[in-house]
């Protein structure tokens, strides 16, 4: 009798990881600001700043998660994406290949150094990076990649690997935000001239677009577009801004601010609808940031109305969308699906290697 070797694909889910309880938040902070591709600076400098920095924020940091039962919720979010996702494509798996996902974290456990090691236990026959960032940054999907490059050499992991750069038109993450704001505003007439849409992303220094060739801010435009098209196709033409949250430091971040479009908005009496457009998975940004600090500020402001659309989450169209990468990245070189960057991003990953792939 003949065995058929089941091929094996292993799934890594890159996320920025977070502290699961609060004494990880000064660890958890200072793995984050001593990151090249957050402060980049020689690592003589930046480890002490590093310390620095989380030294003097871990007690706001704290006070804020103490907000969320004293941990991130992220970590639980990615696992649940990561069985769905297991789930999808063992369901859909006309080559009958083997899939197994692994979440890997940037700043927090599980880091890259054990998933790498739970990797190579696995051993399969090729490797997916699917970084759970839709809109590339060299803060963020970069990072994520130059971190499993490093271990990968450490460990001795020599597997055909495949990395997925970015997806900001991905259809199902696009739909399942579209599918979201539909449900989240189906009471409120179309024409209702009062509604106001904001695409909330997590700010970035303007360098980093100025000068490293950034193509984050260019990729958060091109899913707002993708959701805003969908949306006219179900009738549903609001007003709508992209603004950016979560400065930190003095350095001069995109614009506009999320806090300053609130305001403004908010004195229009305008109903706000929030919508989280660089998130997949609820954070501490989100669940803190836009449901409590935002909102308290809106009101106040004479805001009408506040609504918060939840992130995609384990939204089926946004699991199939992430399936669908995955199958189309083990047949790139028949299936044809290599956009290519603008010139305009040196940091573009697609520019950079022939194994990454931009959809």
């Amino acid at each position: 009798m003949t065995v058929i070797h089941q091929e094996k694909i292993a799934v890594i889910l890159f996320n920025l990881g977070g502290p699961d309880n609060m004494q990880a938040v000064k660890p958890f902070l200072f793995n984050l600001f001593k990151d090249k591709n957050i402060i980049p600076l020689p690592a003589i400098v930046r480890y002490p700043l590093g310390w620095i920095i989380s030294t003097f924020r871990h007690k706001k940091a704290q006070k804020i998660y103490e907000k969320l039962d004293g941990k991130s919720p992220i970590n639980p979010q990615t696992y649940a994406q990561a069985q769905a996702l297991e789930a999808y494509l063992q369901n859909n798996n006309q080559q009958n290949y083997a899939y197994k996902t692994f979440m890997c974290m940037r700043y927090w456990h599980p880091m890259t150094d054990e998933v790498i090691q739970n990797v190579k236990d696995y051993a399969p026959d090729k490797i997916i990076l699917l970084p759970l960032y839709p809109q590339m940054s060299t803060s963020t999907t970069q990072s994520s990649f130059e971190e499993w490059d490093l271990w990968a050499k450490r460990h001795d992991l020599n597997i055909p690997t495949t990395k997925i750069c970015c997806y900001p038109e991905n259809d199902g993450f696009c739909q399942a935000y579209a599918d979201l704001i539909c449900d989240h505003l189906k009471d409120y007439s179309p024409e209702n001239p009062d509604i106001e849409i904001l695409f909330s992303a997590h700010g970035i220094p303007q360098d980093f677009v100025d000068k490293r060739g950034d193509p984050y801010q260019s990729h958060v435009h091109e899913s707002v577009d993708k959701i805003v098209g969908i949306l006219s196709k179900n009738n549903i033409h609001f007003p709508h801004q992209i603004c950016y949250q979560s400065k930190v430091g003095p350095k001069k971040w995109l614009l506009p601010n999320t806090e300053d479009i609130i305001i403004q908005e908010s004195q229009k009496n305008k109903i706000l609808c929030i919508v989280p457009i660089a998130f997949i998975s609820e954070h501490s940004e989100t669940l803190v940031e836009l449901d409590m600090d935002y909102k308290d500020l809106a009101q106040e402001q004479g805001a009408k109305d506040y609504i918060r659309i939840p992130a995609v989450g384990l939204h089926k169209e946004f699991i199939a969308g992430l399936g669908d990468m995955v199958k189309k990245s083990l047949f790139i070189p028949e299936s044809g699906q290599k956009k290519q960057c603008s010139k305009e991003f040196c940091a573009c990953m697609r520019q950079k290697d022939e194994n990454i792939l931009r959809f």
